[in-house]
């Protein structure tokens, strides 16, 4: 593979809620606990837990924005997502062409046997 894979990011994008305030993050540019509470059906406490998850792995960074924290998506670490998530697929396909062969190879030689 040509990206290390990183484990807490993808722990932290394997969770449903996650990706969608990911989603939501870039729709809107940036969003607050608060803001993103209005859209998903959880707690404002459980999305502030979920946007620590994404911070504590670069996803998203927070400013200050009055008595609350502004979060917006940082875009070179999802791009590092992207590429490692292209880099498991292109492995992952290598290995079922791979099994393919193998399985055509092992049917052919069954196939021969029996016309024999």
């Amino acid at each position: 593979m040509t990206a290390a894979v990183d484990d807490d990011l993808w722990s932290a994008i394997g969770d449903p809620t996650r990706r969608r305030m990911l989603d939501l993050l870039l729709a809107a540019g940036n969003g607050t606990a608060t803001s993103l509470s209005e859209q998903l059906p959880v707690t404002r406490q459980a999305i502030a837990k979920h946007l620590g998850v994404l911070d504590r792995v670069g996803l998203v960074h927070a400013t200050p924005a009055g008595r609350e924290r502004r979060y917006h998506v940082d875009e070179a670490q999802l791009a590092r997502a992207v590429a490692q998530l292209a880099s498991v697929g292109s492995a992952w396909d290598a290995r079922l062409r791979r099994i393919k062969r193998l399985a055509e190879a092992i049917q052919a030689a069954k196939d021969q046997r029996t016309t024999q």
